[in-house]
């Protein structure tokens, strides 16, 4: 096989964690978070759109026009819908309480940390686009809440939120990302997970600031 031709690992993983999906009970993703089905696939809003997970392969797919085209999830959708709907606590549920992603960071020292750069860059993409980051926030379905230049509640699934602030630079600071989640966040999905879904919700707003995504 020619090297251009092998798929990557990050494709290997994902295919993998298809295959290790179809080890788990559909139905009781079903009656936990009240998935819509059929016989072929299970249903789920992510991030504002819908997708499909096969029953039988375990594939991921998202459509934007209920299935009549669809695409595949890539690796950061993908694993986070297969933690979620797999590895979640049988007792998990929302709290209630917003904290700050970086509190979650210092409890497991983990890499979601302004110091880490991964905020840091988000906010100098973002700066001076506050009035885009707001319109982007409203296409995936976000509510804008107070607080910051941009400030949005929006769904990862239709159970779980998250809240984003956004603050422009000035003469003294630097443009600021602040990402708040539910305190019980880690029992839906892992921490490692967490990085994926937030990356994703980064991507698609730059996509959507940027006039990449429609």
């Amino acid at each position: 096989m020619h090297e251009g031709n092998k798929p990557s690992n990050y494709e290997t993983m994902k295919n993998n964690m298809a295959s290790v999906f179809l080890q788990y009970d559909q139905e009781s993703m079903i009656r936990k978070f009240a998935l819509e089905h059929d016989e072929d696939y299970l249903y789920i809003r992510f991030t504002g759109r819908k997708y499909r997970i096969c029953r039988r392969t375990g594939a991921v797919t998202w459509s934007e026009d209920a299935f009549s085209t669809e695409t595949k999830a890539d690796y950061n959708e993908a694993m986070t819908i297969y933690d979620v709907l797999c590895c979640p606590r049988d007792d998990c549920r929302l709290s209630g309480e917003w904290v700050n992603i970086e509190r979650l960071s210092s409890i497991r020292g983990g890499t979601l940390s302004k110091s880490g750069g991964f905020f840091a860059d988000a906010g100098k993409y973002f700066d001076r686009k506050a009035a885009k980051l707001d319109r982007a926030c409203e296409a995936l379905q976000g509510r804008k809440i107070s607080g910051g230049d941009a400030a949005c509640e929006l769904d990862l699934f239709p159970f779980l939120p998250l809240c984003l602030r956004f603050w422009e630079s000035d003469e003294e600071f630097p443009p600021s990302l602040q990402i708040l989640t539910d305190k019980n966040i880690l029992d839906y999905m892992h921490y490692e997970t967490l990085m994926f879904a937030v990356s994703h919700v980064i991507g698609r707003l730059k996509d959507l600031v940027s006039g990449n995504e429609s």
